[in-house]
């Protein structure tokens, strides 16, 4: 493998949904390694000064939506913008990422996947136990064994550290790609990795 890139992912975000294919796809097309981090935007947020979808501005609220039909058309990638279940706390299927990971990065990415396609496209709820454990079963995991790892307090310990990784690396949004120290942030900077990779 050549170089190595730091993925800082928010379970529950829609921009990370749209990129993570296409992310995935520019790694194994240079040989790159992924390091999955995912990270906990509710701690991030206030430190970068960043605000929580409820609590931005109405304006800010309805371009959001705009973009999201935008980008979707774009990319041909279905997306139900206002879906049932959201917004949805992120956390618990973080850990269950996190909890994959320990398995092969390969397996992280492909339920990270499934979790967001569960999300954007399906409207199931990821913050349900028992929505994951289906996620996680259909992905090959043994749901209950994977569960149990999630809840392990090493497990949020871990989740913690990688927040603040990220902070300290100047990350403020997700998705966050990090190669050789520079940062690119959100899945309309995937151009610019592409270019940076390929030099």
């Amino acid at each position: 493998m050549g170089r190595t890139m730091d993925y800082y992912l928010a379970a529950n975000s829609p921009w990370t949904y749209f990129g993570h294919d296409r992310f995935v796809a520019l790694a194994n097309e240079h040989g790159a390694a992924i390091a999955v981090k995912p990270v906990n935007l509710g701690e991030v947020f206030p430190v970068s000064g960043g605000l929580p979808l409820p609590k931005r501005a109405p304006q800010r609220q309805a371009y959001r939506l705009v973009e999201l039909k935008r980008w979707a058309e774009f990319l041909g990638k279905p997306i139900n913008v206002q879906p049932k279940f959201f917004p949805v706390d992120g956390n618990p299927a973080a850990l269950w990422i996190l909890a994959a990971a320990e398995a092969g990065t390969p397996q992280a990415l492909a339920l990270y996947g499934a979790i967001g396609r569960a999300l954007w496209e399906e409207e199931r709820d990821i913050a349900d136990p028992a929505t994951l454990a289906a996620i996680a079963s259909a992905c090959g995991f043994d749901a209950r064994a994977l569960a149990a790892r999630a809840q392990d307090a090493d497990m949020s310990a871990r989740y913690s550290a990688l927040t603040q990784e990220a902070i300290a690396a100047g990350v403020f949004g997700a998705p966050t790609y990090v190669l050789d120290g520079e940062l690119f942030w959100g899945q309309d900077r995937l151009d610019f990795l592409a270019r940076k990779l390929a030099k």
